[in-house]
């Protein structure tokens, strides 16, 4: 049974840091592209960082850009994400989301909420 269990969500004020994990269970971990995507209210999903299998590559979303890191520990089948320098706009829903090689394969999060507010 493949599962994509995010934590780590929660308010916090601008300027101000978060650490979201995601865990994963179900498939081989080690194998897929993992990517963190967000949606904040009104507006469609957006893709904030991704990380390949073994780690070597990463790639951000200009907006997030020196702000956000993107890493995973495959004996811990886990990706995290962690924030800095968070801003208002940074508020949203976050998902974790798994892609095989192929793209033939992924599996979503059920998302964990972030708000920045003061």
């Amino acid at each position: 049974q493949v599962q994509v269990v995010e934590s780590g969500g929660g308010l916090v004020q601008p300027g101000g840091s978060l650490r979201l994990s995601c865990a994963a269970s179900g498939f081989t971990f080690s194998s897929y592209t993992m990517s963190w995507y967000r949606q904040a209210p009104g507006k469609g999903r957006e893709l904030v960082a991704s990380i390949s299998n073994g780690g070597r590559n990463t790639n951000y979303a200009g907006s997030v850009k020196g702000r956000f890191t993107i890493s995973r520990d495959n004996a811990k089948n886990t990706v995290y994400l962690q924030m800095n320098s968070l801003k208002p706009e940074d508020t949203a829903v976050y998902y974790c989301k798994a892609v095989n090689y192929y793209g033939t394969n992924d599996y979503w999060g059920q998302g964990t909420q972030v708000t920045v507010s003061s």
